[in-house]
């Protein structure tokens, strides 16, 4: 049985720092694991993602919106990655949903595997 645990999130002021925790068991290998998000009045589309981190190389990938502010890593004895938020602002205000499985492809672009998915963790940002 896949399991996907997500921890983390609340509320932060303009300039503020959160952190994400994602855990996922069950799944006998992937390739990435990250974040996606659904921004307020929108509903969830697996397009708007936020960042990844491969499970092999430790390779990062991020959305331009959030390069430089966001650092996402990993603990692979705990099958654990980390979304370390730093210098938010309201438009990061939104709920993340964590996907174990991201393959991104060479032309960075990722793909996540739609029928597993964490129960969101909400990140709100006042100015």
């Amino acid at each position: 049985q896949v399991r996907v645990d997500e921890s983390g999130g609340g509320l932060a002021q303009t300039g503020g720092s959160l952190t994400l925790s994602c855990t996922a068991s069950g799944l006998p290998t992937t390739n990435g694991m990250g974040w996606f998000r659904q921004l307020p009045g929108k509903e969830f589309d697996a397009r708007d993602f936020v960042a990844s981190i491969d499970w092999r190389t430790g390779k990062q990938f991020y959305a331009d919106s959030v390069k430089g502010r966001f650092t996402i890593s990993r603990d692979n004895a705990k099958n654990t990655v980390y979304l370390q938020m730093n210098d938010l602002t309201p438009d990061d205000t939104a709920r993340y949903y964590c996907s174990p499985d991201i393959l991104v492809d060479s032309d960075s672009r990722p793909w996540p595997d739609l029928r597993y998915w964490g129960q969101g963790s909400q990140v709100t940002v006042s100015s």
